[in-house]
């Protein structure tokens, strides 16, 4: 349960503590007087969003603590201190125990803690997602919780092969009507037998062929240069004599002779080979011009880039040649998966169905209580055309409020005020089953009075015998049945108005709640009043 909130610099508050107890509490005050601040110092401390503007006028931060005893989480202590900092810059830090913890972290923990029911989620009644979390909160106990986690998990399976199998389908309806332009090219580039580096072998060979007299003639020079007679190179070489004055010379003009004599038989030989051949010279130049034509006809700069293309084009074909092979692969383990979906979706709706009587039943006991003696509810569970994350269920609550009216969707026919008794039932209902420790009410007595907020006020405290109640209200019957009342107001200072906060003894809570009742003001009657609807909650706790 919430023990303690500490709160400062936040908005109004520059510092305020708050001692709760266990059972029913109430907190009531004027419009504007501040509860809606600790409401939301209590949001942020537990996870919610940050805004710099709540930090107290002059402070470079704000820090909300909030204490929690008895908590009965794993991983935790059983007393829990969470701390929430708010900087100026907006940077803002939460602690559990001292531990520094993401905001995810913290959001998550405090759905284990406690549930603030604000007065807009009221709208969520007409919301077919959360009736369906209502009927689940009921049907999901701790013997059948991990139903739609296997559901789940299955619809995962189930939807990546679906969308595989979409995908594959587009693909060969793409593709196929190109198949035969693409087994076109492919054939053409295979029929080509690329060799990479080809391009640079055959411009080479083409020029040899254009030029072989020319080069036989060069070639034919330089043997004469290199091993004429009487002037060639060797055999000036050789005529030189340098042993006995340069040994070492020597050797090297010998080593020069060898080198030269090699060049000048290489010469000779390649000479010998080079002959004008115009076939083989036309069948370079139309290789040549086979392979141009193919680059420039798929725009690549290399014979290497056509061998990838070529590959490319013939993985592409063997893709499409497999489509049907792999359509029906995928045909046939979506089949298996829809088998086990359905199976897993069918113990979800059992699931749910078998708790639609008693939630049906309570439901209508507790609004019969609320003022509404002939009110029916009941819940519709159809089937979707499709699978959802959450099964193949559309839950849908009904409601009529007066003798003979038909049922309708809660949404359509519901007024306001009997959405807050329906949704405080709920939440009564659902409370029970979760064990959550802390619940606040944000003014969910909206659009009721008179003995229908009594029996409000006594529905809260019954909750209260089995968890902690807190309740935001402007009603002094249900501010009447609370065991414990605090009260918010605003006190200046020299420079502020301040939001302050105090618990009320007895007979100040005779005073607010005749305030309640008559206004700013009150009166001898409105005392009275005040007094008989807390002698009503003591004859009420007696019996």
């Amino acid at each position: 349960m919430l023990s303690h909130l500490h709160i400062q610099s936040y908005a109004l508050i520059s510092e305020l503590d708050i001692d709760f107890k266990s059972g029913f509490s109430v907190i009531t005050g004027e419009t504007g007087a501040g509860k809606s601040i600790i409401l939301g110092a209590l949001n942020f401390v537990l996870g919610g969003r940050a805004d710099t503007k709540s930090i107290y006028e002059g402070r470079d931060k704000c820090i909300i603590e909030a204490e929690f005893m008895d908590c009965e989480l794993p991983d935790f202590s059983s007393d829990l201190l969470i701390r929430r900092e708010l900087h100026a810059n907006g940077r803002s830090r939460s602690f559990v125990n001292d531990e520094l913890i993401t905001q995810a972290e913290l959001k998550q923990l405090a759905t284990k803690l406690i549930d603030i029911h604000s007065q807009h989620q009221n709208l969520l009644m007409a919301d077919s997602g959360f009736q369906l979390d209502v009927v689940d909160a009921i049907a999901f106990d701790k013997k059948n919780a991990d139903l739609l986690t296997d559901y789940k998990s299955r619809y995962e399976a189930y939807m990546t092969t679906l969308d595989a199998l979409r995908e594959i389908r587009r693909k060969a309806k793409e593709n196929k009507q190109n198949a035969d332009y693409l087994h076109f090219q492919l054939e053409r580039l295979q029929n080509a037998n690329l060799t990479d580096g080809e391009m640079e072998m055959l411009e080479q060979e083409q020029y040899t062929l254009s030029h072989a007299e020319q080069i036989k003639e060069a070639l034919l020079t330089a043997s004469e240069l290199i091993d004429g007679e009487q002037t060639g190179a060797v055999a000036l070489v050789h005529q030189t004599r340098l042993d006995s004055v340069a040994p070492r010379l020597a050797e090297r003009l010998q080593a020069v002779e060898i080198e030269l004599r090699d060049i000048n038989a290489e010469a000779l030989q390649i000479a010998d080979s080079t002959e004008a051949d115009p076939a083989k010279l036309e069948e370079t130049e139309n290789r040549i011009s086979l392979l141009t034509d193919l680059m420039r006809k798929h725009d690549k700069k290399s014979v290497s880039e056509l061998i990838q293309l070529r590959d490319d084009l013939q993985k592409q074909c063997e893709e499409i040649d497999n489509y049907d092979e792999q359509i029906a692969e995928l045909e046939k383990r979506l089949e298996s998966e829809q088998n086990s979906l359905d199976k897993a979706a069918n113990l979800l709706t059992d699931s749910r169905k078998a708790v639609k009587q008693d939630i049906c039943a309570t439901l209508s006991r507790n609004l019969q209580n609320l003022g509404m003696p002939h009110a029916k509810f009941d819940i519709a569970v159809t089937t979707a055309d499709d699978y959802t994350e959450r099964g193949k269920d559309i839950v849908q609550f009904l409601f009529a409020a007066n003798l003979g009216q038909t049922l309708r969707p809660v949404g359509d026919i519901a007024s306001g005020g009997e959405i807050s008794r329906i949704m405080l039932c709920i939440k009564s209902l659902i409370a029970s089953q979760r064990g959550l420790p802390t619940i606040i009410f944000d003014e969910i007595d909206t659009g009721i009075s008179g003995e229908v907020a009594s029996q409000t006020g006594m529905i809260m405290r019954s909750m209260a015998e089995k968890r902690q109640i807190i309740a935001i209200t402007h009603l002094p019957q249900i501010a009447a049945a609370a065991d414990t009342q605090y009260k918010v107001y605003k006190a200046d200072t020299d420079l502020h108005t301040e939001t302050h906060i105090s618990k009320l003894q007895d007979e100040e809570r005779v005073k607010e709640i005749a305030m309640m009742l008559s206004g700013k003001m009150e009166t001898e009657a409105s005392l009275q009043t005040a007094r008989q609807l807390l002698s009503r909650l003591k004859q009420y706790d007696i019996e």
